[in-house]
């Protein structure tokens, strides 16, 4: 009894954190860029990427690199095409960065998903994505950005 009291009230706080990041995340901002990026990621338990992108920032394109990790529940490999919208940029060096988020899903051939991702300058990326491939995630993951110099 007792142990189905602490899981219930465990997802039960899990839930209002995530009920409270996802409006805290739905607040409407103005876009300060655009992004899109291709990925190649690969997973057994520890998984990783790497991949090419540009940003869009006050009307000039910012070609950038990405180098990833994530730890958890990872099997496969898969392609990745990312777009979206970059908020919280004053500066164009605050985009280089680690961004993290928490990730879940599964993809078998093609799939669908988006994510929002945020570095330790308060940069927020929110992309929409497509994958190719097999991949199974449940993780914490990291996303290294670069700016090319």
């Amino acid at each position: 009894m007792f142990n189905i009291r602490k899981i219930f009230c465990s997802l039960a706080l899990g839930l209002v954190v995530v009920a409270n990041g996802a409006s805290a995340a739905d607040t409407p901002k103005v876009p300060s860029g655009t992004v899109r990026f291709n990925e190649m990621q690969y997973a057994v338990i520890l998984g990783g990427g790497e991949g090419e992108g540009v940003l869009t920032y006050k009307n000039k394109d910012y070609p950038f690199k990405i180098s990833g990790a994530s730890l958890g529940l990872n099997v496969g490999v898969s392609k990745v095409s990312a777009s979206g919208e970059v908020y919280d940029l004053d500066d164009i060096s605050k985009f280089d960065g680690m961004y993290n988020s928490y990730e879940s899903g599964i993809a078998f051939g093609a799939g669908v998903g988006g994510n929002v991702m945020k570095n330790e300058n308060g940069v927020i990326m929110r992309v929409k994505s497509t994958s190719e491939g097999f991949q199974l995630n449940l993780s914490a993951a990291g996303m290294k950005v670069e700016l090319k110099k």
